[in-house]
């Protein structure tokens, strides 16, 4: 038989992000309890890669190309975190390489020394996608590329970020 109770957790919020839980509420017609469950339903949706151990290495790397820049700073991870996120349990195979994943943590800052390593490991990728678009495509092409394959005419599944670039 499926528990399907609720249970009740208390937590902090910054007034700021409360006030706009209220507006939110107020402008769906809905109760401010709702809001703050739909927001943890949907993020947990989004970070469903980290309930699954067995998801691991570049397997990962979609997670924290959407959600690098929020997962670094929010929890105020550094490189060698995040590659014991990605890394501790992935086979040889399987691995991001540590200056790669520096470059992921770098760009969440938005930094300039992170864009300008990328430009030289990146070479032939398009400078108008901005540093998360071609971080996206470097990534993509050396980790997924050759795990799904092109289509017939050499189209590319991008991998996705949220946010503008």
């Amino acid at each position: 038989m499926i528990d399907n109770k609720k249970q009740m957790v208390s937590l902090r919020v910054g007034i700021n992000d409360l006030h706009k839980v209220r507006a939110i509420a107020r402008r769906l017609r809905v109760r401010e309890s709702d809001v703050f469950r739909f927001a943890i339903r949907a993020t947990l949706g989004r970070l469903g890669m980290f309930h699954d151990d067995s998801v691991v290495g570049r397997d990962l790397l979609p997670v924290f190309m959407e959600f690098g820049t929020e997962l670094v700073s929010y929890f105020d991870l550094d490189a060698g975190m995040v590659e014991r996120i990605i890394n501790d349990l992935a086979e040889e195979g399987q691995r991001v390489e540590r200056s790669d994943v520096e470059l992921v943590t770098l760009a969440g800052g938005q930094d300039r020394y992170a864009y300008l390593r990328l430009k030289e490991l990146a070479e032939g990728h398009d400078d108008a996608l901005g540093l998360q678009g071609v971080l996206r495509e470097y990534m993509y092409d050396k980790y997924m590329r050759h795990e799904s394959g092109e289509g017939a005419a050499g189209e590319k599944r991008l991998l996705p970020v949220s946010g503008t670039e």
